[in-house]
């Protein structure tokens, strides 16, 4: 029987301004670390006659979410990382996220990764989450085994 941890994810963010780390350790919430494609790598298209043509898509965008606990100190590092790369455009987007599982050998790799804005923050009677988007221009996959 294959077992799932997270305790196996490590992930970072890296830039001009340092590296981040954000995968096990980082005081994650539940939802954890989710990379999302942009668009699909297909359309199909039927013809009158029932016959169908499949186009593939070069896009390799998409988005990746690291959901963290209020109490996370890495928010501050995204919150000043984040203050630091909007002063120059030189610096806003040239990052790479790179997010592994050692046990499987899931491996995605975000490049051209840029924050998509400072998160939402609230203030409420039961401490909550953080969440960080990252738009990212080329993200590659490769799913492992158990």
């Amino acid at each position: 029987m294959s077992t799932y941890s997270f305790m196996d994810v490590s992930a970072s963010l890296s830039g001009v301004t340092g590296i981040v780390d954000l995968g096990y350790g980082s005081a994650n919430a539940d939802e954890g670390i989710t990379i999302t494609m942009g668009e699909a790598k297909n359309t199909m298209t039927v013809g009158a006659d029932g016959e169908v043509m499949h186009s593939l898509h070069a896009g390799k965008s998409g988005t990746i979410s690291v959901v963290l606990l209020k109490t996370s100190p890495v928010n501050k590092k995204l919150s000043l990382v984040y203050n630091a790369q909007s002063l120059s455009s030189a610096a806003w987007g040239n990052n790479v996220i790179v997010v592994r599982n050692k046990a499987s050998g899931d491996l995605g790799t975000a490049r051209s990764v840029a924050f998509q804005k400072q998160p939402d923050h609230s203030n409420a009677k039961v401490g909550n989450t953080v969440t960080w988007v990252f738009d990212c221009g080329k993200i590659d996959e490769v799913l492992g085994e158990f």
